[in-house]
């Protein structure tokens, strides 16, 4: 029987074939959404054959060196920013996460989030709340239509791609930028254009980020991306946060330079620049995109899928090492 640590309560649904046949421990002490420190992630996984993590937990090589027992990384999620993948595969380590599987629940969210910023919906809703609805208006908290609108979306994976389904029935127009053009098929059936970024930030109305976070999109929005979109733009972020220079995007939206964002993720989770606090036009959501019963309860399972798989001596499924 192997010791698999949890580094956060996860559904117990997802994690029950694995407490079948393992011994699991969930670090359920409360952290306020705050990210594990690096040394309490090595005395979780002490001992530990196997380690469920999330993107919120670091695990650099120096971590993952203290942690001589693992043999299997199961991160819960897509992106594996913050495991050093490179030391993992030194180390021996099978590291796996969970694709496919939130990627309605994000695209669902993304749409979410432009929804309510270009129909104000924010603002629409503490106004009533504060008692100061007092009947219809004819130019009340105007907003904007997306009929005939322009989504340009940064990243045509698995979750753009279901962005831009979504986008079709609202009669929006979708071009893309990927550092490769996707798949003629895709585009085909997307009625999506490839243009460069430049093309992408000048002509959009909507622009919605679903890049991985790498060197080449680490502040990929910047002041000068920024100031290439239209001031009736509005910016929509489900990645990562350190795509977004947060403090180049609230000059921005001081000055005028673009309309409005809905923010999913935040540069330096879980702390939030306080010039979006401020900004009415922008909404906030603590990193809900994937929060679903359905996607959090499949990822648990895959998670468990690839622990089971690693000490049966099978073939083990979503493997990145």
């Amino acid at each position: 029987m192997a010791h698999v640590a949890v580094t956060r309560p996860l559904p117990d649904a997802g994690l029950a074939p694995l407490r079948a046949a393992h011994d699991v421990h969930v670090n359920d002490e409360k952290s306020g959404g705050l990210p594990m420190s690096e040394q309490g992630v090595v005395e979780l996984a002490q001992g530990a054959d196997a380690l469920i993590s999330t993107v919120a937990d670091p695990l650099p090589a120096s971590v993952l060196e203290q942690c001589t027992h693992l043999r299997v990384l199961a991160q819960f999620g897509v992106g594996v920013d913050n495991i050093d993948v490179a030391a993992a595969r030194e180390l021996g380590l099978v590291v796996t996460h969970t694709p496919g599987v939130l990627t309605d629940a994000t695209a669902d969210f993304a749409v979410a989030l432009l929804l309510a910023v270009a129909r104000r919906l924010r603002a629409a809703d503490q106004f009533v709340r504060d008692g100061r609805f007092e009947g219809w208006e004819t130019t009340l908290l105007l907003g904007m239509e997306l009929t005939g609108k322009t989504l340009g979306i940064v990243g045509m994976g698995r979750i753009g791609q279901a962005v831009a389904r979504r986008a079709i029935g609202f009669g929006m127009d979708v071009i893309y930028y990927n550092r490769h053009p996707a798949n003629p098929t895709v585009e085909r059936r997307l009625s999506a254009r490839y243009v460069s970024l430049e093309t992408l930030l000048t002509e959009s109305d909507v622009v919605s980020l679903h890049c991985a976070l790498n060197d080449d999109s680490h502040h990929l929005i910047d002041a000068d991306a920024l100031r290439q979109m239209k001031r009736s733009a509005l910016l929509v972020n489900t990645a990562r946060g350190p795509v977004v220079d947060e403090a180049a995007l609230v000059e921005a939206l001081d000055a005028g330079e673009i309309a409005g964002a809905g923010l999913d993720v935040f540069e330096h989770e879980p702390e939030v620049h306080p010039g979006l606090l401020e900004q009415e036009r922008v909404v906030l959501a603590p990193h809900l995109a994937s929060a679903t019963v359905e996607a959090r309860t499949k990822m648990a399972r895959m998670c468990s899928e690839a622990v089971l798989a690693t000490f049966s001596g099978g073939e083990v499924p979503y493997r990145v090492t």
